[in-house]
């Protein structure tokens, strides 16, 4: 089973530099709907609204926080993901599949930087699911 990375040390740079980039265009996207969603007054995080506002309007307001809620879990998530592939290139380990170990396809990284699994273990994942 091999250890090492199959990248070159300029590729990983590179790689590095991307996932970085990305890591700041998501922090900033957290952070501005985090501000715009959760910044509200107390009523109207918790969706309480005057006797004279209608109720669509509620409802609106809770299907547009819980949008954006789903959309901070799924950063949150990605931002994870990114840290987990930087501490890989500096641990030596980028690039390997998580489950059995050989090397993920160069052109899946290209794509996802972050992926974890060799294209053969994803799709068994989800096959599961």
């Amino acid at each position: 089973m091999p250890t090492k990375s199959a990248f070159t040390a300029k590729e990983l740079q590179e790689l590095k530099d991307q996932l970085l980039s990305e890591r700041r265009d998501l922090e900033s996207q957290h952070a501005e709907i985090s501000e715009s969603t959760f910044a509200g007054n107390q009523s109207e995080l918790s969706g309480e609204m005057g006797f004279d506002e209608e109720y669509a309007d509620s409802g609106t307001a809770t299907f547009e926080r819980e949008k954006d809620l789903s959309l901070v879990n799924n950063l949150r998530d990605l931002m994870e993901r990114i840290d987990k592939a930087l501490a890989k290139i500096d641990e030596g380990t980028y690039g390997l599949c998580d489950r059995c170990g050989k090397p993920i396809e160069k052109a899946r990284l290209k794509a996802l930087p972050y992926a974890n699994l060799c294209l053969k273990d994803k799709q068994a994942e989800e096959r599961v699911r």
